[in-house]
């Protein structure tokens, strides 16, 4: 149930985001801004939050995730006739996630039981001890 929660929470962050982005600065349909924002919300959750996340922290995947998800809004430009977008659109698209994303992630990685939060998959029990590992053979 925490990674429906998270997931609805950064899908409403990028339908709004989507919405100032190619709703209001270009006409598209609302139909295909849902659209994109939830491809943006996948590729970035399954990209940046589960593998840049947690390797490289929180400001290389809030950059990450804004390049991702301006990359597949302009992939669904290409591939729709009705969803046009400009480079001054998909800039801001860009900046407002990763924006969005740098407050997300804190949120996202305070959450219990969803990747790469602090969930017990996740919480291990250091690795024993080797016997004599710090004394030297004087024999």
């Amino acid at each position: 149930m925490n990674t429906f929660r998270v997931l609805l929470v950064k899908f409403v962050m990028t339908f709004i985001v989507a919405m100032v982005a190619f709703s209001f600065l270009e006409t598209n349909p609302a139909g295909l801004v849902v659209l994109v924002a939830l491809i943006a919300t996948a590729g970035n959750y399954l990209v940046g939050d589960l593998h840049i996340l947690p390797v490289r922290g929180n400001m290389t995947a809030s950059l990450g995730n804004g390049l991702l998800g301006a990359l597949l809004a302009y992939i669904v430009s290409l591939i729709s006739v009705t969803f046009n977008t400009s480079f001054a659109a998909l800039f801001v698209f860009a900046i407002l996630v990763a924006v969005g994303e740098y407050f997300f992630h804190p949120y996202l990685q305070r959450v219990e039981n969803v990747a790469p939060g602090p969930g017990p998959a996740q919480e291990q029990e250091p690795p024993p001890e080797q016997e004599g590992g710090d004394q030297q053979n004087q024999g």
